[in-house]
């Protein structure tokens, strides 16, 4: 007798990525606008002490903070780990250290990356000074990086600053991104190859009996493990909706679209889903859909109207 091979582990690369758009105020504005022009600044809390980068409320008191003032560009390592592994995008394409430096005339810490050959040439208490990017725009990123520097500190050398230049910056926008490996468990892998057969398989709490779709292991309510699979569906019911009127990066919908909560039959909570077949202005709550497979899909594309009546309110509103 031999023993069962164990299942396969699945893994996947996945990438989460999109850009952040904020608006700045008068501070933020100011520091970014500061090193686009190759200055540094800080502000000055209630108590005195200089915090760079700045911040807009004081950490203690929730007083606004508006008195700026211009630090060195120079400073001190107050602490650092070392990347022997740069990932995209980055401050530097070779191996760095990640430091904490506290500017001259400040009293907190910027983070940032240092540009040394290797970890033996880096440590706590080193004078180090900003290089400053080729092209500046009003960013973090205007700091290229900080390197060695021989001279001396200067504390206190805070000066006043009224941070007005021409052409401040006013917003900005960060990419986000988000590299990593995702290797689901017991219960999604069990999901996940259902799913490849057109089927869709949950799994109940022995206790509060509420069938979980797509089932996490255990169940969050009773915190007991979930080990009796269901298989559920495959028509069910739209909970909530809403429509999608900006199309997204890489994705070939056309909007407007719908993108809804639907509970299928037999699940004790909803899952998401698009709703396709039918006019985005006619989807209601209690619409009853079935899925729709393409050829080769691992999951269904879209779900569809069934042409059933609709669901009583009552029969869904928990699931809401």
């Amino acid at each position: 007798m031999t023993a069962a091979s164990p299942p396969e582990v699945l893994r996947a690369p996945l990438v989460v990525e999109f850009p952040f758009t904020r608006s700045l105020g008068p501070v933020q504005s100011a520091f970014l606008t500061g090193l686009r022009e190759g200055v540094v600044l800080g502000v000055r809390t209630s108590g005195g002490q200089v915090m760079v980068p700045p911040v807009e409320y004081d950490p203690l008191t929730a007083e606004e903070l508006r008195e700026l003032v211009e630090v060195a560009p120079t400073g001190t390592v107050t602490t650092w780990a070392w990347n022997g592994e740069p990932r995209p995008r980055q401050p530097l394409g070779t191996p760095f250290a990640w430091v904490l430096v506290r500017l001259d005339g400040a009293d907190t810490a910027l983070l940032h990356a240092l540009d040394v050959p290797g970890p033996d040439a880096v440590r706590t208490g080193m004078r180090v000074r900003v290089r400053w990017a080729a092209e500046r725009t009003g960013a973090i990123t205007d700091i290229a990086c900080f390197e060695p520097y021989e001279g001396k500190g200067e504390p206190g050398s805070a000066a006043p600053h009224d941070g007005v230049f021409d052409e401040p910056v006013t917003g900005i926008v960060a990419e986000a991104r988000l590299d990593y490996t995702y290797s689901p468990g017991r219960a999604q892998t069990a999901y996940i190859n259902a799913l490849s057969e057109r089927r869709t398989v949950g799994e109940r709490c022995p206790s509060c009996h509420k069938v979980y779709v797509p089932p996490r292991g255990a169940c969050p309510t009773c915190g007991v493990a979930t080990t009796d699979r269901v298989e559920v569906g495959p028509a069910g019911t739209v909970t909530t909706f809403c429509i999608v009127n900006i199309k997204a990066k890489n994705l070939d919908i056309e909007v407007p679209y719908v993108y809804a909560h639907i509970a299928l039959d037999g699940a004790g909570l909803a899952l998401h889903g698009r709703i396709g077949g039918i006019p985005y202005d006619q989807v209601r709550m209690g619409l009853r859909v079935e899925p729709v497979w393409t050829d080769g899909g691992r999951y269904p594309d879209h779900y569809r109207p069934t042409g059933e009546p609709d669901a009583d309110y009552d029969a869904y509103k928990e699931l809401l």
